[in-house]
Order: structure tokens, then C-alpha cells, then sequence
């Protein structure tokens, strides 16, 4: 047979073939939108909500309860820890201190304060006293929760405001996936804040904040690392208006490099009210293990002056 007789019979097949409907089947593929009615915003409007929020927030004190799990893909299992209840208070530009109690006996879990560039974390029931620096990775796969840093915590709260001078912001219409009243998984329209900047090997998206299209409020927060990789994904939910400042209820941390997951669930709230110094200060307890996370091969010492 030569080559253009079996050119033209393949010809003939690929003519036949779509006309044959019991060699092929086809189906619908549906996809479930939400009807929940929808607001409009430009985003000029949404970068403006940003800023304006978060230049009208300057402290916070938040009684939480705290939901924390630990594993994933990585580890094959998933620790779901007991809730406890904590304190969380924060001061601009940088101050953070999160306390953790006990279930029942209501003893301190852990103690943590940071100036945004050293932090310290006390850990009562092990007896350690951490030291180390927010900037610095020291990821410790078989303890999730030592790979806390402060940092995570207040950016996933506040906000930060957007900075035209070394930073970009662009707006995307998207979907989300949201849940009706019968659990069933819809398709919603959102709006997406991708926010650009430069950092040591070039430009780079940094943040992408998504709002909700049915109240216009930020329900998302994505932070990203240099690399590309997702390093922090925080969810907020129930809002409430705390004397002109929206703040949520519910804030969800995820950090899926290191596993693990944390929920603050806001039991009291006030803002904007004066914290003082000594409300950030933690001293080494006496007779601590001590142990500095930027100097890995130093043996852990106890008490003694290791500042």
C-alpha cells in the first residue's frame, strides 16, 4: 500500500469518526454558582480600605481562644491539639506578646514577645527559654511548633498597609470557593489585591489580600516568600465593628511549609488603647534551658547570662 493510499484512508476515519456517535460519549460538566448578591468596588476603593484600616490601628488586646494542629502531607498525620485560652497584644510598628494558659490549672503553655527582630518564647512545661531572630529559618520538623515565630502572628492580624514607593498593586477578578447553608461548595466572584515588590533577586509577588464580593471585607490573606512558595495563608471571618474599625472574630493561620495551624477565636477585643513597655518584657527565668535558634551548634546552657 502506498503512503497516499493510507494518507487517504485516514482521511476517510477522521471524517467518519465525529459522526459516529457509539465511538464517543460526551457529557455536561456543570459548575455550582453562588446567588448571593454581589457588591462592585474599583481598586483604588479597596487599596484605600486597606490603608485607611490599618493607619487607624495602632494596639490591640485580644483575649483568644487558641486552636492549634500540627502535620500534613509531609508528616502523613494530622495532631489536633486542645483548645486553650490566651492573650494576644500588639503595639506598632513591631511589639508583639502572645501567652498561652493550661486547660484548667490555667498555667502559662508558653510565653512569646518580639521587637519585630529578636524574640524570645518561654516554655514552662519543658522548662526552655528560646531565643532567636524573626528574619531567620530554623525549621525543626520534629518540633512544628518551635518553627512559630511572632512575625507570623502580627502579619496575619494586622493588615499592613500598601507603599507606593517600593511596592505595586494590582486588582483580579476571581472565584472563591464558599459553603450555603446545606454545606453544599459554590463558585463566588471575589476581587484579588496582588501586591509586587522588590526584593534581593528582584520584583516579586509578596501579598495577594482577597475580598469578598457580598461584603467587600478581606477574607484572605496570602504571604509569599521570595521563591514563590505560599508562607503564610491566613482566613478571617465574622467581622464585627470595634468603634469604626473592622476587625474579624475568627482568624485561621495556615503555614503549610512547616505544618502546622493556628485559629485565635476573639473572645474580648479593644483597640487602640496604650500598652507600655513592661508589657512586652520577658526575662529569662532562672535555671531555664536556653536554647539560641540563630546559633545552632551551641549546647544548650542553663541560667547564666546568654543575651
Amino acid at each position: 500500500m502506498t503512503f497516499f493510499s493510507r494518507f487517504r484512508i485516514l482521511v476517510v476515519l477522521l471524517t467518519i469518526l465525529p459522526l459516529s456517535g457509539c465511538l464517543f460519549r460526551s457529557h455536561k460538566v456543570e459548575r455550582q454558582y453562588s446567588t448571593a448578591p454581589l457588591k462592585t468596588a474599583t481598586q483604588a476603593q479597596l487599596l484605600e480600605y486597606i490603608n485607611t484600616q490599618a493607619s487607624k490601628t495602632h494596639s490591640l488586646q485580644a483575649t483568644v481562644d487558641i486552636d492549634t494542629s500540627v502535620g500534613g502531607s509531609k508528616k502523613g498525620k494530622i495532631t489536633d491539639y486542645q483548645q486553650i485560652r490566651g492573650y494576644v497584644l500588639i503595639r506598632k510598628p513591631a511589639m508583639l506578646r502572645m501567652i498561652g494558659l493550661m486547660p484548667i490549672v490555667r498555667n502559662r503553655a508558653f510565653d512569646m514577645v518580639s521587637d519585630g527582630h529578636i524574640f524570645k518564647l518561654w516554655i514552662p512545661p519543658k522548662n526552655r527559654f528560646i531565643i532567636g531572630r524573626n528574619d531567620i529559618e530554623t525549621r525543626n520538623p520534629k518540633q512544628a511548633l518551635e518553627n512559630l515565630r511572632p512575625q507570623h502572628i502580627y502579619d496575619a492580624l494586622l493588615l499592613r498597609e500598601v507603599d507606593p514607593q517600593g511596592e505595586i498593586a494590582v486588582m483580579e477578578s476571581g472565584y472563591e470557593t464558599v459553603t450555603d447553608a446545606k454545606r453544599h461548595k459554590l463558585q463566588q466572584p471575589d476581587y484579588e489585591i496582588e501586591i509586587i515588590r522588590k526584593g534581593g533577586s528582584g520584583w516579586f509577588l509578596s501579598r495577594k489580600i482577597v475580598f469578598s464580593r457580598t461584603d467587600l471585607l478581606p477574607h484572605r490573606q496570602l504571604i509569599y516568600d521570595e521563591n514563590g512558595n505560599v508562607a503564610t495563608d491566613t482566613r478571617y471571618e465574622g467581622y464585627k465593628d470595634y468603634g469604626g474599625i473592622n476587625f474579624p472574630t475568627q482568624i485561621q493561620i495556615d503555614r503549610p511549609q512547616e505544618e502546622y495551624n493556628i485559629t485565635l477565636t476573639i473572645v474580648k477585643l479593644q483597640i487602640n488603647e496604650p500598652l507600655t513597655d513592661d508589657k512586652f518584657a520577658l526575662e529569662q527565668p532562672p535555671g531555664a534551658e536556653v536554647v539560641h535558634l540563630d546559633q545552632p551548634q551551641a549546647t544548650p546552657t542553663k541560667g547564666g547570662d546568654n543575651r
